[in-house]
């Protein structure tokens, strides 16, 4: 064990932690370019009040039952006498990377927020503000804190009895927020207009400066996890790449073959797709290995997103079908195609045939499950008090009547208002075709007139 601190794994962790810290930013950017205009706001609110909430969590209890001492030694949680951050000073080390315990628990807490942050994507658009904000203390301590202390702790059940490997995060963070991401979206109900309207993004561009932030973070996210500059941290950096590149590749293959061209959109979360795959494995496989790994991904997640009308779950923002179904692909992936030299395990590709595979999938199964039923219990228990789901015509985002994300309306906001207004034509009624390109013409030559008047007003 280290006696003195070690400035170079340090000073990586320092900037690992600020990268991950600035990813729920970017997930802010990302999730509130994607609803609609009059949703913008909340989007944001609800990924920025998890910065204040689970940062506070976790300084006062939240680090020490994940991160200390294993209670009863089955795995479970750790002890609470760290909490407050009680018995750890300015030379208390982590681990044997030299690294000061304190850091370490920043780095660990900035995992802690963005993972709670993700869960908003599947409620987008009709959750309360009230309700998220006591869902997300609940479901931080009650969920996130033990899986984390499963899979990141030393004397995690996962790691120390199951023997299953998570480099970065594929159980607790990705799956959990995918299996959370489920139980609150069939909590909270669908959108009356699931089945007949998809929500298309009001803003592609704040989407793009999302993914970027969001692709910036991840490297830190992922090599940060080595807690070292050396070892396996470069090899997860480049695997991190390699994955959203091929995710890409995947994706617009398959949308290409669905769609017939490729969009944006769907780019933007085919690269996170891959990143969200290669988080668990990034530091377990090798550089063929996390081409596959992506690759996979994307064509895994362009299918699973759209699960979602044949289950009949409103998962707004495809958090179950990119994070819930990526982090499954690259937990498992582990068990195919881990190698000695990376990871110390042989996966079924390289000779070890299914002994590794088998304790990933036990460990899938394990957190998944616990992640949604502890959320249903959570979200239908806050449903019951304080109240979770928005007014069900959601014409405007209580508690945010006194701000607005944009002065002025949106093209497609005026354009909803006017159809609105627009006196319908019968169906079959004489001279309904002719009747129906006259009112068209029309509702052009008003958004045309209101445009041109508001330019000149500004």
């Amino acid at each position: 064990m280290p006696t003195s601190i070690d400035t170079g794994n340090t000073a990586w962790l320092m900037a690992s932690t600020a990268m991950v810290l600035l990813m729920t930013p970017g997930l802010a950017f990302f999730y509130g370019g994607m609803v609609k205009t009059k949703h913008v706001l909340v989007m944001l609110k609800m990924s920025f009040v998890c910065l204040a909430v689970v940062t506070l969590l976790w300084l006062a209890i939240g680090y020490s039952l994940a991160f200390g001492k294993d209670v009863g030694g089955l795995g479970l949680i750790g002890t609470p006498k760290h909490w407050m951050m009680h018995d750890i000073g300015m030379t208390s080390l982590w681990g044997s990377t030299g690294i000061p315990t304190v850091i370490f628990s920043c780095f660990q807490m900035a995992f802690a927020i963005i993972t709670v942050a993700l869960v908003s994507g599947s409620i987008a658009g009709r959750a309360t503000m009230r309700g998220w904000v006591w869902f997300a203390i609940a479901w931080t301590l009650l969920v996130y804190v033990p899986l984390a202390h499963w899979v990141f702790a030393p004397d995690g059940w996962v790691t120390a009895h199951l023997g299953a490997l998570d480099f970065a995060g594929g159980l607790p963070v990705e799956i959990n927020s995918g299996a959370a991401g489920l139980a609150v979206a069939i909590v909270v109900r669908k959108r009356k207009d699931f089945e007949r309207e998809t929500i298309r993004p009001h803003n592609l561009p704040l989407v793009v400066i999302g993914l970027a932030l969001l692709w910036f973070g991840w490297f830190g996210f992922n090599a940060g996890s080595a807690l070292e500059t050396g070892g396996t941290a470069p090899m997860a950096f480049l695997n991190t790449q390699l994955a959203a590149a091929t995710a890409m590749v995947g994706w617009a293959l398959i949308e290409k073959w669905k769609l017939g061209h490729v969009e944006m959109l769907g780019m933007s979360g085919a690269a996170v797709a891959g990143m969200v795959a290669i988080t668990p494995s990034c530091g377990e496989i090798s550089p063929i290995g996390a081409l596959a790994v992506g690759f996979a991904a994307g064509v895994v997640c362009a299918f699973a997103i759209n699960f979602k009308y044949k289950m009949g779950y409103d998962d707004t923002l495809d958090v179950v079908g990119v994070h819930g179904f990526g982090g499954i692909v690259g937990t498992l992936a582990i068990g195919l195609f881990a190698t000695v030299q990376m990871s110390g395990k042989k996966g079924l590709f390289y000779g070890g045939g299914i002994d590794q595979l088998w304790r990933q999938a036990v460990a899938v199964v394990a957190c998944a499950s616990f992640s949604f039923a502890a959320t249903w219990l959570i979200a239908k228990v806050v449903e019951k008090t304080v109240g979770f789901r928005a007014d069900e015509e959601y014409e405007h985002v209580p508690g945010q009547e006194e701000e607005q994300a944009y002065d002025d309306e949106t093209v497609s906001e005026i354009r909803d208002r006017l159809l609105a207004a627009r006196v319908p034509v019968p169906a079959g009624a004489a001279g309904s075709e002719a009747d129906v390109a006259a009112a068209d013409h029309q509702l052009l030559a008003e958004l045309r007139a209101v445009l041109v008047r508001r330019d000149q007003e500004k």
